[in-house]
C-alpha cells in the first residue's frame, strides 16, 4: 500500500538517509560526494529537525521511501528526494502532485524548483510533469570551491477543487 502523509519527528533519521542516498546520486559528476557527505548529512539533519512539520512523506508497505518539502512554505519546492532503489516507481510523482495541490490551494499561481544543470534525471522528471526551464545561472558555490550552473523550472498551476469529503493536509 502507498500512503502520503506529514512527516513525524521520529521519521527524521530515515528521511536523512533517504536524502543522502538521493543527493549522492544527484551530485554525481558535479561534486565529490564522499568528501561532502558529512556537510550534506548535517544540512539534511538540521533542516529536518527544524522543519519536519512541513515535510511530506511517501510510504510503501509501511516504509518511508521518499520525502518532499517547501522550505519557505511558498511556491518553491526546496526538496524532493526518493530512495534511489525505488526511483522511477511513481513515488516522486505522488509527492510532486501532493505539493502542487497544496501550493495551488494556498493561492500560489505557480510551482518552482531549482537544481544543478547537470542533474538530467531531475530536469527530465520535472519536464515530464509540465515544468519548463525559466532560468539558467552560474554562481560560485563556496562548498565546492567552483562555479556551478543551476536551472530554475516552473509550472503554472490551477487551483484544485477538492472532491466531496477530500481534505488537504
Amino acid at each position: 500500500m502507498i500512503v502520503t502523509r506529514h512527516a513525524r519527528e521520529d521519521d527524521v533519521p530515515v528521511l536523512v538517509d533517504i536524502g543522502l542516498q538521493a543527493w549522492e546520486r544527484a551530485v554525481s559528476g558535479v561534486a565529490d560526494a564522499r568528501a561532502m557527505r558529512h556537510v550534506a548529512e548535517v544540512a539534511f539533519l538540521s533542516f529536518l529537525r527544524s522543519r519536519w512539520l512541513s515535510v511530506s512523506v511517501v510510504e510503501f508497505e509501511g516504509q518511508a521511501v521518499g520525502w518532499a518539502a517547501r522550505e519557505d512554505n511558498d511556491g518553491h519546492i526546496s526538496d524532493l528526494w526518493v530512495r534511489p532503489a525505488v526511483q522511477r516507481s511513481g513515488f516522486g510523482s505522488l509527492l510532486l502532485a501532493e505539493l502542487e495541490a497544496r501550493i495551488a490551494a494556498e493561492g500560489f499561481e505557480a510551482a518552482a524548483i531549482k537544481t544543478h544543470a547537470q542533474n538530467a534525471p531531475a530536469i527530465d522528471f520535472f519536464r515530464k510533469h509540465g515544468y519548463s526551464i525559466s532560468w539558467l545561472s552560474t554562481a560560485y558555490a563556496p562548498k565546492l570551491d567552483r562555479d556551478v550552473e543551476s536551472v530554475g523550472m516552473s509550472k503554472l498551476l490551477e487551483e484544485p477543487v477538492p472532491q466531496s469529503g477530500q481534505q488537504w493536509f
